[in-house]
């Protein structure tokens, strides 16, 4: 981009150097940096990016843009904030490649991942080249690009719907995230269809209040824009109190879904094994008969989401139906581990309480008696401790609970596990800090038949202990105990 018309975005203080003629690329990453590069210095929650204008500089920076007075070897442009600065700037030089494609963007405190992925993975049976950006990462079609939050930074989100845009997508799907709404992650892109699932106590700790935390959420709705001539769809959880609040923050169409009465597409659950569910799913004009794959009554309403905003697209209900039922299950949601030994485990992402009786609550129905269920649930460090004893409360359901950590990061594990410990309504539980040591301990407690559900890391392939990642799998870990423990 021409520097000078990249000026005429943003307004700058003053300008201290010369000028080059051009910028090739944008980077809040000093150790990205490359000659022809804009570095951006901002100021983070731990890391002040001024810091690392020289180095920078030394990788190749052709021009620093900055809000503190700082001593480099090349030009600066001074402005009075580099987010806000950064915010506007990231668009517009990835020549706002959202506009290109139908954005849907999914909020909420549970299922984000899933209706992302379902919504992925029902538009690639149907023909459509799709993409989904959230906690998995962003799969472009087959491809799996890593990514550091549900949703990354606004630099990150612009360069990747750009690299989404260049290949073809049409349809692009985003988890939107109360953070990324609040901390201006989503500026500059542009939604078609705004789903909300469901709202219960998270991330407190970052909003202070669930008023807050819902009003964040709202952000989504609020921001589709008032240009009512274009085609836009709101799809709301009517089984949940905030969606009428949504309702009232947008002029779009809302259709509501969900089992309660009054749902514009309400659904009735038929069947349901460990295997699949059958569901009676009734629309405006007729009523039509569901098979899934996905179980339990959460992923009923994730599924009729997803195929409501698909149905958006303006695709037909028989086309749907029939290729629901050959979207799979979603890596780390509630996902089944394959194994011939005599007991069944499951790997979850449930971090927050609702999640947490959710995930029991699916399987318990298909619990025998002779069986028990086992439950491991860890909590992040330096987050949200309010949820920590309800966490606990909600796994007691379990018949034997391991209470251990999530990513620790730089709290204490005793901490977590005394405020874990205070929610527990049975004495059938033990509590290590230690997460590996917690999976292998809850695998030797499990007898042949059981059933072991292990909450909180879901997909991931590793822990967060201070400032590292360290390899760790769940599912990894747990195939390796009870290979010792059942082939004896």
């Amino acid at each position: 981009m021409n520097t000078m018309t990249m000026l005429n975005i943003f307004e700058y203080d003053k300008i201290v150097g010369e000028l080059p003629q051009s910028i090739e690329t944008l980077e809040i990453d000093s150790r990205k940096t490359i000659v022809g590069t804009a570095f951006i210095c901002i100021e983070g929650f731990t890391v002040d990016g001024h810091q690392y204008a020289k180095q920078a500089v030394e990788r190749g920076a052709s021009l620093i843009i900055a809000e503190k007075e700082i001593d480099v070897e090349a030009p600066v442009v001074y402005v009075k904030n580099t987010k806000e600065t950064l915010q506007r700037l990231a668009p517009f030089f990835y020549e706002m490649p959202s506009k290109a494609m139908h954005m849907i963007g999914v909020t909420g405190t549970n299922g984000k991942t899933t209706i992302a992925n379902i919504i992925h993975q029902l538009l690639q049976k149907l023909g459509e080249k799709s993409a989904a950006m959230g906690t998995i990462g962003f799969q472009v079609e087959d491809e799996l690009i890593d990514t550091d939050n549900t949703t990354p930074n606004v630099l990150e989100t612009q360069r990747l719907l750009q690299l989404a845009k260049n290949r073809g997508i049409e349809t692009t799907t985003m988890e939107v995230s109360s953070h990324g709404l609040i901390e201006g992650r989503l500026a500059g892109v542009v939604f078609d269809t705004a789903i909300f699932t469901n709202l219960s106590h998270d991330h407190l700790d970052f909003h202070g209040t669930m008023e807050h935390y819902g009003y964040a959420k709202g952000l989504l709705f609020a921001q589709l824009g008032q240009d009512v001539t274009k085609e836009k769809y709101v799809i709301l959880n009517a089984d949940d109190a905030w969606s009428e609040r949504y309702r009232q923050m947008t002029p779009y169409p809302v259709w509501s879904y969900g089992f309660t009465e009054g749902a514009m597409y309400r659904a009735r659950i038929i069947e349901m094994d460990p295997a699949h569910t059958i569901f009676e799913l009734t629309t405006p004009k007729e009523t039509f008969e569901v098979k899934t794959q996905l179980v339990g009554d959460f992923n009923v309403l994730n599924v009729v989401a997803a195929m409501l905003a698909v149905h958006s697209r303006g695709y037909e209900w028989p086309a749907i139906i029939e290729k629901i039922q050959e979207v799979t299950a979603i890596k780390g949601r509630m996902e089944k581990v394959e194994t011939d030994l005599p007991i069944t485990l499951y790997v979850d992402y449930a971090h927050s309480p609702d999640a947490i009786e959710k995930a029991i609550e699916a399987i318990l129905p298909y619990k025998e008696a002779s069986q028990r269920l086992l439950f491991l649930i860890g909590t992040g460090g330096n987050r949200d401790r309010a949820k920590r004893p309800v966490m606990a409360k909600k796994a007691s359901l379990a018949d034997y609970v391991v209470l251990t950590t999530d990513d620790p990061r730089f709290e204490g594990e005793e901490t977590i596990l005394t405020e874990l410990e205070k929610g527990m309504t049975h004495n059938r539980y033990a509590t290590i800090g230690d997460r590996e040591e917690a999976v292998r301990h809850i695998v030797r407690e499990a007898n042949p038949n059981d059933i072991i559900i292990f909450a909180g890391k879901g997909h991931e392939d590793f822990q967060v202990v201070g400032n590292e990642k360290l390899p760790h799998s769940d599912a990894a870990i747990a195939l390796d105990e009870a290979k010792k423990q059942f082939t004896k």
